[in-house]
C-alpha cells in the first residue's frame, strides 16, 4: 500500500491529537448528560412542567462545553496550556497542577490512539474527503469503545448518526463502499444480533447484550458493507472471549458477571478500517 505525503499524514496525525483531547470530554460527560436528561424527563412526567425547572437548568448548563473542565479533586479549572495533547500531561507527570491528584493514564491514551487513527488515514488516503470521513468512523468508534467500556452504555447520540454517516458515505462515493452493500449491510448488522439476543434471552432468560451493540454492528455493516460483518463479528467474539475469560480468572467482573460487548465489536470495526475485512478473514484461515 503507498502512502501519501508524510505531512498529510503529520497533519491529520496532529489534528488527531486534538480530537483525542475533546474526546475524553465526551466519554466523561456524554453519559452524565444522559442522566441529567433522564432525570429531566422523569421529573417532568412524575411532577409536571411547574416542578422540572431544576432539573432542566442543570441539564441545560452542562454539556460539551459548560462549565470548563477542572480538576475533580480540588476543582482547579484547567487552564489551556494544561490541556495541550500528550504534551500537558507528561509536563505535569501526570498529576494536577494545584493539588498534585493522579491523572488518568487513559487522557493521554486515547488522544494518542486518536492521532495514530488519524495519521493512518492521512497515509492511506491523504487529505481527501475520504480520509476525513474515515477519521470521523474512527473518533466514533473509539469514544464508543470507552463509553461502553466504563458505563454499559453506547448512547445513540453516536451510533445513529455513525449509521446514518456510514450511509451517506456510501451514498456520496466517499467510501469504498457502494450504497446497496451499505443499506443491506446495515440491515443485516441490525437484525443478526437482535435475533442473537432474542435467541439467547429465550433460551437463558437473560439479556446478553443491549441494542446499542445491534446499532454499532448496523452501523460497521453501512461503513463497509454486509460482507465484513463475519469477520467483525467473529473477530469481537473470539476477543471478547479471552478478555472476559482473563477478567473472570481475576475475579474482577463488576456486579452481575458481565463484560461489555462493544469495546470488542470496536477493536473490531477500526482492524476492519485498517487491514480491510478480506484480510481479516484470511487471517483466521476463512
Amino acid at each position: 500500500m503507498l502512502g501519501f505525503s508524510a505531512v498529510d499524514t503529520a497533519m491529520l496525525g496532529l489534528f488527531g491529537l486534538m480530537v483525542g483531547s475533546f474526546l475524553n470530554v465526551v466519554i466523561h460527560r456524554l453519559p452524565k448528560m444522559m442522566e441529567l436528561r433522564w432525570a429531566a424527563e422523569c421529573a417532568e412526567l412524575q411532577c409536571g412542567d411547574t416542578q422540572t425547572s431544576e432539573a432542566t437548568a442543570e441539564h441545560v448548563t452542562f454539556n460539551l462545553m459548560v462549565p470548563r473542565s477542572r480538576c475533580p479533586h480540588c476543582g482547579h479549572q484547567i487552564r489551556w496550556f494544561e490541556n495541550i495533547p500528550v504534551v500537558s500531561y507528561l509536563a505535569l507527570r501526570g498529576q494536577c497542577g494545584h493539588c498534585a491528584a493522579p491523572i488518568g493514564a487513559r487522557y493521554p491514551a486515547v488522544e494518542l490512539i486518536c492521532g495514530a487513527l488519524f495519521a493512518w488515514c492521512g497515509w492511506n488516503w491523504g487529505l481527501t474527503w475520504e480520509a476525513l470521513a474515515w477519521c470521523g468512523f474512527s473518533a466514533s468508534v473509539l469514544a464508543l469503545a470507552c463509553i461502553d467500556w466504563d458505563t454499559t452504555l453506547l448512547p445513540d447520540d453516536i451510533t445513529l448518526p455513525l449509521l446514518w454517516a456510514g450511509l451517506c458515505a456510501a451514498g456520496l462515493g466517499l467510501i469504498n463502499t457502494n450504497l446497496p452493500h451499505a443499506l443491506w449491510g446495515a440491515v443485516a448488522g441490525y437484525l443478526s444480533l437482535w435475533l442473537v439476543y432474542w435467541v439467547f434471552k429465550l433460551i437463558t432468560g437473560k439479556e446478553g447484550m443491549g441494542y446499542g451493540d445491534f446499532k454499532l454492528f448496523a452501523a460497521f455493516g453501512a461503513w463497509f458493507g454486509w460482507q465484513a460483518l463475519i469477520p467483525v463479528i467473529l473477530m469481537a467474539s473470539v476477543i471478547g472471549a479471552v478478555v472476559g475469560m482473563v477478567i473472570k480468572v481475576w475475579g474482577q467482573l463488576r456486579e452481575g458477571g458481565y463484560v461489555p460487548f462493544g469495546p470488542f465489536l470496536a477493536i473490531a470495526g477500526l482492524t476492519a478500517m485498517v487491514f480491510g475485512p478480506s484480510a481479516m478473514l484470511a487471517f483466521i484461515g476463512l
